[in-house]
């Protein structure tokens, strides 16, 4: 069975820390539970997540569903967002994780990234050397959310252009974006290979589009 790649970066800087972030652990347990109900999303899709403020950890390195346990995440008090330094780990892990197609075997399918911030990079500069980097890695669709009204979206438009909001940090508009994770992601796995184009599912009403 080939693999769908899928990574998460999750920014969890000093404003998240609290019921955002709390928010945030709900919205990814009810989209793992999601995803599990559906056979084939639960032999394909593997997970991994990327955390990011002053510091920069994969938390959890691409899993399979079936072996995934959720792991701890943190915030601190306050410091930087290195956004740019959460590139820079992304690209070295889909380098290391995602199995590149050979003459004797295929590799897996084009992964799919999804971000999501509550400000803007502090390391601006790196951030903007990594944006090319990211897209030579050819990922299937890049999905960004800036979360609460202090988050800026420019940055994340010159990433991609399917960028979208969450105007609060509620528990309710956390778990309905991660379920359109979950659409989404179940979206792709049913499509690769067919197209190189992800199709979005429309976004629930707590999902803003930001054109």
């Amino acid at each position: 069975m080939r693999r769908l790649p899928v990574y998460l970066l999750i920014d969890t800087s000093g404003s998240m820390r609290g019921e955002p972030i709390e928010s945030v652990k709900v919205g990814l347990e009810a989209m793992l539970a999601s995803l599990r109900q559906e056979p084939y999303a639960l032999e394909s899709v593997n997970l991994s997540i990327i955390t990011y403020d002053g510091e920069v950890k994969q938390v959890l390195p691409l899993t399979p569903l079936d072996e995934l346990q959720m792991p701890q995440i943190t915030t601190p008090d306050s410091g930087p967002t290195h956004t740019g330094q959460a590139l820079k780990l992304l690209c070295e892990r889909v380098d290391r994780e995602v199995r590149r197609s050979t003459p004797d075997q295929k590799g897996d399918w084009m992964p799919l990234l999804f971000i999501m911030t509550d400000g803007k990079p502090s390391d601006i500069q790196l951030y903007n050397e990594m944006i090319p980097e990211v897209k030579r890695r050819n990922f299937a669709g890049i999905v960004a959310c800036a979360a609460g009204m202090n988050a800026k979206t420019e940055p994340l438009k010159a990433l991609t252009d399917d960028v979208y909001s969450l105007d609060t940090f509620d528990s309710t508009s956390f778990k309905q974006f991660f379920k359109w994770v979950s659409d989404t992601i179940q979206t792709g796995n049913r499509s690769v290979g067919a197209t190189d184009d992800l199709v979005l599912p429309p976004p629930p009403a707590e999902v803003n589009v930001v054109c």
